[in-house]
C-alpha cells in the first residue's frame, strides 16, 4: 500500500463524488466537499488559481488500483512578507480512523512549504471535531488561538480553533 497526494483532474470526478457522497455523514456538519459534477468542475476550475491548491490523497492498492483517502486544500495563499495559507482537509468514509489522512496531511504540509514556498499553514478547525483536531496535533499544528463565529457553515456562524505550523 502506498500513501500518496496529487491535484485532481476532470478524470477523478465521479469516483470523487462517489467518495463524498458515501462520507456525508462523516462530513456533516464540518465541510461540503463538490457532491455533483457541476460542483467538481468549479472546484477544478479555483484549483487553478494561483492562491489555491488542492490535492487528493491517494492510496495504491496491492492490485495497483488506486482510492481516494481523502481531500486537501490549501487555499487563500498570500504571498510576500507573510506566505501562508490555511489548509482543510477531509477523510473519506472507509479511510478514516487508520492513520492514512497523517500521512496524508504531512506529505501536503512538505508540499506546501518545500514546493509552494510557503511559511505558514493555519487550520481552523470547529472544537467539537475532535479527530480532525487530533490529526493537525499529529502533524504538528499548534493551538493558537479560538476564534468566535469565525466562519459560517451551511448557513450558520460557527465558531473555530486555530491551529497553526510553521515551517522550521
Amino acid at each position: 500500500m502506498r500513501i500518496y497526494i496529487r491535484p485532481p483532474a476532470l478524470t477523478d470526478s465521479a469516483q470523487f463524488i462517489a467518495a463524498v457522497k458515501a462520507s456525508r455523514k462523516l462530513h456533516k456538519p464540518y465541510t461540503a466537499p463538490p457532491d455533483t459534477p457541476e460542483k467538481f468542475a468549479a472546484y477544478l476550475e479555483k484549483a487553478a488559481q494561483p492562491n489555491f491548491c488542492g490535492l487528493l490523497v491517494c492510496m495504491r492498492d496491492e492490485e495497483g488500483v488506486e482510492q481516494f483517502v481523502g481531500g486537501l486544500n490549501i487555499s487563500n495563499i498570500i504571498r510576500g512578507p507573510l506566505q501562508g495559507a490555511f489548509i482543510g482537509y477531509q477523510a473519506f468514509a472507509g479511510f478514516n480512523g487508520r492513520g492514512l489522512m497523517t500521512i496524508g496531511l504531512k506529505l501536503a504540509v512538505a508540499h506546501a512549504f518545500k514546493k509552494l514556498k510557503l511559511h505558514r499553514l493555519e487550520a481552523n478547525i470547529q472544537p467539537s471535531n475532535s479527530p480532525s483536531i487530533a490529526l493537525a496535533q499529529r502533524c504538528g499544528f499548534n493551538l493558537e488561538g479560538f476564534s468566535p463565529r469565525y466562519l459560517k457553515l451551511r448557513g450558520k456562524w460557527c465558531d473555530h480553533e486555530r491551529w497553526a505550523i510553521v515551517r522550521d
